[in-house]
């Protein structure tokens, strides 16, 4: 199982400012021929930018980044950017899928672009991969080619009442091309008076075996909005995760405690985790662990 710990994590890509709101996270890792590819989403307190960028950048060590390519918000034509997620098809494209706040509203949706290289993502071949509705605005997805299947897991926000729009729980779908998606529900909930009762995000999947592990960002309160901790939760199949515990797995000993947007990612001698964490001053750091296997 990998739980993170901060205390033995290092800074892979700094918060563009000081203080809260300034974030380097939300991160999704590749390794590939050597490198470790990273997308990650670059924000500024509301009102200076909000998500503003994309980063794609690549390292040898899997520490040190050097930037490949910076897609903005004007240039996907939303009003903020979050996760993205990176991903290699089984024939070799590369895919970035962004998460897209539409202009005005409290509403996301998912756009795709493919490439063949990770530095020439164009956001001029972006297509809404996940329009979500007028009730519902999706995000943040996992996305897993497993079993010869893509799984996505994605944050679904009710948007009925502006005022409970931070909600989310985890539903999951599948898709024979990762492009065409079938719904099957919500596969991951809240608990009733639980640290994450009032939203969960999956983050991270591994499968063991028969059974699927699986590691989420959690909140009680539209107050932790931002300062997600992270839990895991177990199951069965894909569609059905059940929380552990009655306390968060990880989190920060800074600000709000957040700690959130794990990546994992196998490695040469075992597995890097990739987090958002926040830190001393309130701004977020997007750090890095080595797991030796």
């Amino acid at each position: 199982m990998f739980v993170p710990q901060p205390e033995r994590s290092v800074v892979a890509v700094p918060p563009p400012g000081d203080g809260p709101g300034f974030w380097a996270g939300a991160p999704s890792a590749v390794s590939r021929d050597g490198w470790i590819y990273l997308a990650y989403r670059l924000r500024r307190p509301i009102g200076s930018g909000r998500g503003y960028a994309v980063q794609v950048a690549r390292s040898a060590d899997g520490e040190r980044f050097e930037p490949l390519l910076t897609l903005t918000k004007e240039a996907m034509k939303t009003e903020s950017l979050e996760r993205p997620t990176l991903v290699v098809t089984p024939e070799g494209t590369w895919r970035l899928y962004l998460s897209c706040a539409t202009y005005g509203t409290k509403h996301w949706r998912v756009e795709v672009i493919e490439a063949d290289d990770p530095a020439d993502f164009d956001p001029a071949n972006a297509r809404v991969v996940l329009p979500g509705d007028l009730k519902t605005g999706v995000k943040d997805p996992v996305i897993l080619h497993h079993g010869g299947v893509w799984h996505l897991w994605a944050s679904c926000h009710p948007l009925e009442d502006p005022d409970e729009a931070d909600q989310m729980v985890t539903d999951y779908a599948t898709s024979p091309d990762g492009l065409e998606w079938s719904w099957h529900g919500t596969a991951l909930d809240r608990r009733p008076g639980a640290w994450d009762s009032r939203g969960v995000r999956v983050s991270a999947v591994t499968f063991s075996g028969e059974t699927v592990i699986a590691y989420y960002d959690g909140r009680a309160s539209a107050a932790e909005n931002y300062e997600e901790r992270t839990g895991v939760a177990i199951g069965p199949d894909p569609s059905t995760l059940t929380a552990t515990g009655t306390e968060p797995a990880a989190q920060s000993a800074h600000g709000g405690g957040g700690l959130r947007y794990l990546s994992i990612v196998p490695v040469r001698g075992g597995h890097r985790l990739y987090y958002e964490l926040t830190g001393p001053g309130g701004a977020h750091d997007l750090r890095t662990e080595f797991r030796p296997a």
